[in-house]
């Protein structure tokens, strides 16, 4: 946060129980000893069923809100909410104090980083010296648990209370949230009355796609359950059944299905024997006794430490109604899966309670449900090409089949096409054919979809707005900048509507995903600018992340991590003789490249090398809807017409199967790429390029694009100018017949490779499929902290008539007219959202 900006409202919410010296005592310290602007500080106390009204009166600067009844801490801080104006909300305990820099340390988290929803602050003793909170934790059964929490602070390891880190929930005792967030969120859940509401909270955050960050210079000081004398009963046992209850009720909530399905059942038995554990209960008699009882007596008492957990049970019955309705709601709206939120549960299957007939419990409910397997899960990823899938595969299918078979490693994967799938090769994951129509049983199913060219378009579900899947966008093909290539023999009507077309297609994917790939660094800065002008790169992202490679990361092409095997002969002994000199054109021929140069090198090196000879490895597309474009054509007739073709050119007029393409490979003794010199080779990643790398062989390029690049720093072979078939017929000449400089080539190229095999390629999806997230301006109410930052009158004016000269030199009367009209239309917006969040809470 820069010093000196302007502070949004916070306003501090503290709930009085019975008696308010305790609250008295919060309210001076953040009156006297907090840094903070005290126009920027708004001080709500709610009297919770206490009769301190009058006395709270008295104290100077605060709202003061009256329940006439006791509603929890859950509800008292609601109604705290519905009348704060700040965008920042605060809760302290009034059995609390801050540390100076409490809400300093706090809003400058909320500013610098948009994902995060709320801060947990460190939470010590009234003395400092042991800890309150520093961590939170979550069992598989539902209980929130403070981790650390009564230890001397001198004896916690400093890198688990002094280093920031996401949590699942933050204390209620001390935590900061953004006020339209937890609108959105309907507030702290007050069927919980008060323990595990903010548990709750935290993790219906972190479903949502949020983040609730831990940050230790944000510190408060707690005397623990000073105000629980007021609500519970002297042997604890109103906490107890609480927790318990609560528990249920945050687990069924928050949980999948398929999670649920496992641990609610045993959750509930768990329930049952820790009653039995904690009241001593022998289920083993035929009549319930204690010890120290006679078991003929009729009237044995039950401790009501025991009768907690039953009565949670029962109650959790009562109120399993509403909290369906509840649990619609957040599965409905959930981004995150219960796997990604495994780190935050820190230990899951931790049994809490150290009774050992309890413990004997937990050991059989945890394999009888297989709870390890469930709170340990694979993701689900759904990735979809619109290129066939089968024996002979393009370069989109060859990405899409790669990107699944990394991420099969940890996940669940699904490879589906909406082209044919025919005999493709063996995979570790289900490879599926679908209609359009069919992608959303797929994307349903899916926690997080992978999607490359059109496929967007065909699953309409992934593109509203109110889609809570998580999607990766593959944008390594600039499909405009080919079409501008592809279409030239289309009318002027025709190429624009294209155009216009396949953009739009495009800004789709860009507004809509969540995490983008691309080929190479000269594509990033291509789709930044993209994204930057579509709104996406926004300051609150930039500050966060100057690089934005959390939202726009470069992954090339990759190649096998295996070498290459020889099956078969394809080219020497079959179509050329086992002396000759092969050069592999190893693509399809486009429109955009620019074979006809090459063609005519061709003639150049035969006149000197009788033993050259050129190989075109696939002449036809193998998906069907790609059609044959003119310079393929165009190519064939400049070889017959120069007398080359069967003699030093070759047309391989099939598509070479994905699983054969070695031995072509094997067979040559350089790759070669040519194209033109245009804004598509620009930006361009050759992909069939690799293959050269993967068998070391020497490159024949054409200046321009990114592979260029790196054959020119790497001394992989020789870059030449565009449309010169001599300098292009001189460069075949040196790594074919210059047999030291080859070497060289080949030798450099063995290190090189290293660097593009899919595994290290795709390292950074890999990374981001391990904890997926909704990109930071998908999340409604990131960037709201300036909404309400207040301004005083002076400078209010000055701003305002600096705004009034500016409009009325743009456009006069009329642009003034309309500037202020707008003004008022979001105003007003904002205020009808508060209003109804102010309702709905």
């Amino acid at each position: 946060m820069v010093e000196g900006a302007v502070l949004p409202t916070v306003s501090v919410i503290v709930v009085n129980y019975r008696g308010a010296d305790d609250t008295v005592t919060c309210l001076r310290a953040l009156r006297e000893e907090l840094d903070y602007p005290h126009e920027s500080l708004e001080l709500i106390v709610v009297d919770n069923g206490g009769d301190d009204a009058e006395r709270l009166r008295a104290e100077p600067g605060i709202k003061l809100i009256e329940s006439p009844e006791n509603l929890g801490f859950a509800g008292g801080c609601n109604l705290g909410a519905r009348a704060a104006t700040g965008s920042v909300l605060a809760f302290l305990n009034n059995d609390a104090r801050p540390h100076r820099d409490w809400a300093r340390a706090a809003v400058r988290v909320l500013r610098a980083e948009p994902t995060v929803a709320a801060v947990a602050s460190k939470v010590l003793d009234w003395d400092g010296e042991r800890v309150d909170f520093v961590d939170g934790g979550l069992t598989w059964f539902g209980m929130g648990y403070k981790r650390h929490a009564g230890q001397p602070l001198s004896e916690v390891d400093p890198e688990r209370h002094e280093a920031p880190k996401d949590v699942l929930f933050g204390t209620g005792s001390a935590m900061f949230v953004r006020a339209s967030v937890f609108d959105e969120l309907g507030g702290f859940d007050e069927r919980f009355f008060m323990f595990y509401e903010d548990v709750d909270l935290g993790w219906r955050l972190n479903l949502r796609g949020w983040r609730v960050r831990y940050e230790p210079s944000s510190v408060a000081y707690h005397r623990h359950h000073a105000s629980m004398s007021t609500v519970d009963t002297p042997d604890g046992a109103r906490e107890l059944y609480l927790l318990e209850r609560n528990a249920l009720a945050a687990l069924y909530k928050n949980l999948s299905d398929e999670t649920l399905a496992r641990a609610l059942p045993a959750a509930l038995a768990l329930t049952v024997r820790r009653a039995t554990a904690r009241g001593e209960i022998d289920p083993t008699q035929l009549e319930i006794t204690r010890r120290g009882e006679t078991p003929d007596d009729p009237n044995v008492a039950i401790p009501r430490t025991a009768l907690a957990g039953v009565l949670a049970i029962d109650q959790f019955v009562e109120l399993l109604p509403s909290l369906a309705a509840s649990r619609a709601t957040e599965q409905a709206a959930r981004r995150r899966t219960d796997a990604d939120l495994v780190p935050l549960l820190r230990k899951a299957m931790e049994p809490a309670y150290p009774l050992p007939r309890y413990l004997a419990a937990h050991d059989i409910l945890v394999e009888a449900f297989g709870l390890e397997e469930a709170f340990g899960g694979r993701r689900k990823i759904l990735v979809i090409t619109g290129d066939a899938l089968a024996e002979r595969m393009a370069g989109p299918a060859i990405r899409a089949w790669n990107m699944a078979d990394v991420l099969a490693g940890e996940h669940d994967v699904r490879l589906v096409t909406v082209n044919p799938v025919c005999a493709p090769p063996e995979a570790a994951f289900p490879v599926l054919q679908a209609k359009p129509r069919e992608l959303k049983t797929h994307a349903d199913w899916a926690d997080v979809v992978v999607l490359q060219g059109h496929a967007l378009e065909m699953a309409q579900g992934l593109k509203k707005d109110d889609s809570t899947k998580i999607v990766v966008c593959d944008m390594y093909d600039p499909m405009h900048l080919e079409l501008l290539e592809q279409g030239k023999d289309s009318t002027d009507e025709q190429r624009a509507l294209d155009l216009v077309g396949v953009t739009k297609v495009l800004n789709a994917q860009l507004d809509r995903g969540d995490f983008f790939l691309c080929a190479s660094e000269r594509q990033r800065h291509f789709w930044l600018g993209h994204l930057a002008a579509l709104g996406r790169l926004t300051p609150s992202l930039y500050d966060n992340d100057p690089t934005v490679r959390s939202l726009l990361a470069t992954v090339p092409f990759g190649l096998p991590g295996k070498p290459p095997q020889r099956t078969a002969p394809a080219i020497k002994g079959v179509t050329a003789a086992e002396s000759d000199k092969v050069i592999l054109w190893a693509g399809g021929v486009y429109s955009w490249f620019d074979p006809l140069t090459l063609v005519r090198a061709m003639g150049v090196l035969a006149e000197g090398h009788d033993d050259a000879k050129l190989m075109f490895l696939g002449m036809k597309h193998p998906n069907p809807e790609v059609p044959e474009m003119d310079i393929g054509a165009r190519t064939r007739a400049l070889s017959a017409q120069l007398g080359l073709t069967g003699e030093h050119v070759f047309f391989n007029e099939t598509w070479v199967p994905y699983s054969e393409r070695q031995n072509w490979l094997l067979d040559a003794d350089c790759g070669v790429t040519t194209h033109y010199e245009h804004v598509e080779t620009t930006f361009a990643f050759r992909t069939r390029v690799l293959d050269y790398l993967w068998a070391g062989l020497p490159i024949v390029t054409t200046d321009g694009d990114s592979f260029a690049d790196l054959v020119r720093t790497e001394r992989l072979g020789v870059v030449v100018p565009s449309e010169d078939p001599r300098a292009l017929a001189s460069a075949l000449e040196r790594v074919l017949y210059d047999a030291e400089y080859a070497q060289g080539c080949r030798e450099r190229i063995a290190v090189v490779r290293e660097r593009f095999t899919w595994d290290t390629v795709l390292a950074p999806l890999a990374e981001f499929c391990r904890d997926p997230r909704p990109a930071a301006d998908r999340l409604p109410g990131a960037d709201d902290l300036v909404l309400n930052d207040p301004l005083r009158p002076r400078e209010v004016v000055r701003r305002d008539l600096s705004l009034v000269r500016e409009y009325l030199d743009l456009g006069g009367p009329a642009e003034l007219a309309r500037r202020a009209a707008g003004r008022v239309r979001r105003v007003g917006g904002e205020l009808a959202r508060r209003r109804k969040g102010n309702r709905d809470g």
